[in-house]
């Protein structure tokens, strides 16, 4: 996927979007229904899924299995909510099939009681806009049947008078028959605003919350804190329908051809000649084409785009979820859109986000179908293959790209006990180890023990790291090796160094955002006193961006200051690392660290908490 910058133009906001079409367009309603509802209570028992991408076959096993569906693929749930997480579509090959289905279970379930909560996820909203990169060619077929010749026709003139010189007809049909293919036109039109699917979809909210659980599809954003519900549900939701609706008359006009990439439509329009004879409506579709391709729903910050919720360690995230989780009356969130690692529905930030897209499409994901299901107090899921009950698991530690599979403890475990393979004695001043254990090897770094007795300062960081819940530390066990003693670091796969990132201008689509990682980071130093910060030490994990953190053999000073490099740099020091900093008492550190700094360096550590706190009670 094509990154993304977080920035976004602010001489065209949403307001002055809806206010032109609203004069433009009068007789056409742009606003969110009043009366509708985003938020339910007493419901006895909710079911979740998410990410079905064409998976027709897993998702109805789900449902069966979950009690959903009968054998005729009738709603049978009684009063159950059924959540979909959206992405519904794209990739998989049985699309339409999966849009049918939960179609019609829609007006049973709430014949019966119950209701079906069919959020927007990105891949919705690509398909509406435009944005057709995942678009199967399968998907198309599906709705070849419903295709005219003369549709295509119409569109092939089309194509045919914008290309300056046609100097072979065959080759150029050949093209645009491999570009637009059978199903194709049918398949747009579908997603009008007006077509079967689009006008469904476009009815759907992004955000639901059930018994004080919130549903959405990316994540909750920092931006819900800000605009709420109405916000998301309302204004957001607007600007797609504004955008989808003026795509239309430009297509009804021979302007914009469906063909065209969201990511064109810009400049497209911006190339079109001036006229005074075209009609008020075309002229203020184009402006507002021109203009709202980077509304607020595409950005990486969106509710539908966003993984901090996943990609953001917990003393960055626990304090950015928590303003949006009240902002929407909700305790915890529910979310599809990141495919769990372990293909398994997992937890984390202390049960604050549940994540159930289990890559469902196995043929692109290698995952399977499985369904949340909350009755009270009682949570538990139901795979598609059959109905045993599995529990919620916790969201792994990851800190760089690893062999799937290998736990916190394995990584461990290997690293003091592991056959040492191979050790290559480097400039650096560390040796390259591989090492393996159970058939799987790793690399890793080893550090000759300082001068210093009974100080390791590698060993110091990592293990504040697991009790902070920073996740930027490298797996570090102590190990002696042909008679020397000192630290076994984990040394993750495909590393990039910051300077590396920097003159690439890469990680603009992580996960979490940089500035937030480099504050924990500067938030950590402040603590160790760590003056050898270097670009060489700031590691990131190419996948999705995440700041590793090594090289702190010069920590754990006797200074109770702040390093040089952070005299002059203010710390943002959430309720998260206060809460942390306030449990490391001296106890804890005795008890932690004890065997690894001596008595002055830990009672500096101590001093250095004390100044963070009260640095951040100021503020």
């Amino acid at each position: 996927m094509k990154e993304r910058s977080s920035t976004r133009r602010q001489d065209w906001t949403i307001g002055s979007i809806l206010l032109l079409a609203v004069v433009l367009f009068p007789n056409k309603i742009f606003a969110a229904d009043a009366a509708e509802q985003w938020q339910w209570s007493g419901v006895e028992r909710v079911v979740a899924i998410s990410d079905v991408h064409g998976a027709y076959g897993a998702m109805v096993g789900t449902l069966k299995n979950a009690g959903i569906l009968d054998d005729s693929l009738h709603w049978s749930a009684g009063s159950t909510h059924l959540v979909i997480t959206g992405d519904l579509l794209d990739r998989g090959p049985d699309s339409r099939r999966v849009m049918d289905l939960i179609m019609g279970i829609e007006p049973e379930a709430e014949t019966a009681g119950g209701e079906v909560h069919l959020l927007l996820g990105n891949h919705e909203v690509m398909n509406l806009v435009g944005d057709l990169r995942y678009v199967s060619v399968e998907e198309y077929a599906a709705f070849a049947a419903d295709e005219s010749a003369d549709e295509r026709e119409h569109w092939y003139h089309i194509y045919r008078d914008k290309q300056l010189l046609v100097t072979n007809e065959e080759a150029l049909r050949t093209k645009f028959d491999a570009d637009r293919p059978a199903g194709f036109f049918a398949h747009r039109r579908a997603f009008r605003s007006d077509g079967k699917y689009g006008k469904w979809l476009l009815q759907k909210s992004l955000i639901a919350v059930i018994n004080n659980t919130a549903f959405v599809h990316g994540g909750l954003a920092p931006v819900v804190a800000e605009v709420g519900l109405a916000g998301i549900n309302g204004k957001m939701k607007d600007e797609l329908m504004t955008y989808v609706r003026q795509l239309e008359v430009l297509y009804d006009a021979d302007l914009l051809t469906p063909a065209e990439s969201f990511y064109n439509h810009a400049s497209v329009v911006d190339a079109l000649p001036a006229s005074v004879d075209r009609p008020a409506e075309v002229s203020a579709a184009i402006q507002i084409v021109s203009k709202s391709r980077d509304a607020a729903i595409h950005d990486p910050d969106s509710p539908l785009w966003y993984r901090g919720n996943v990609g953001c360690g917990p003393l960055i995230e626990i304090d950015r979820i928590g303003p949006a989780l009240t902002a929407v009356g909700a305790s915890r969130v529910v979310i599809g859109h990141t495919p769990t690692r372990t293909r398994r529905v997992l937890s984390r930030l202390d049960g604050r986000v549940i994540e159930i897209d289990t890559g469902m499409l196995n043929a692109f994901y290698k995952g399977s179908g499985n369904a949340l299901v909350m009755e009270g107090d009682t949570i538990s899921v139901i795979n598609e293959r059959d109905q045993e009950v599995l529990g919620v698991v916790e969201h792994p530690r990851r800190v760089g790209i690893r062999g799937k599979g290998i736990s916190i403890d394995d990584l461990q475990r290997i690293l003091a006990n592991g056959s040492i393979e191979s050790m290559q004695e480097n400039d650096a001043g560390y040796a390259d180890v591989k090492l393996s254990q159970d058939g799987v090897t790793l690399d890793a770094i080893f550090l000759a023990a300082p001068r210093s007795r009974g100080f390791a300062p590698e060993l110091a960081a990592y293990r504040l790291d697991r009790f902070l819940d920073l996740g930027m530390i490298p797996a570090t066990v102590s190990r002696t090796i042909d008679g020397k003693k000192g630290t076994l670091q984990f040394k993750p796969l495909s590393m990039v160094t910051e300077g590396e990132r920097n003159a690439a201008r890469k990680g603009n689509s992580g996960w979490c955002p940089l500035p937030e990682q480099w504050n924990a980071m500067y938030v950590f130093d402040a603590l160790i006193y760590n003056p050898g910060r270097s670009q060489q030490h700031m590691l990131y994990s190419p996948d999705y961006w995440q700041l590793i953190l090594t090289g702190h053999g010069t920590s754990f000073d006797t200074s109770g200051s702040r390093p040089k490099y952070l005299k002059n740099v203010a710390l943002n020091i959430g309720t998260d690392w206060q809460q942390k900093l306030d449990a490391l008492t001296d106890e804890v550190l005795d008890e932690t660290l004890g065997d690894v700094l001596n008595r002055r360096r830990l009672k500096a550590l101590a001093r250095r908490r004390d100044q963070l706190l009260e640095d951040a009670r100021k503020h």
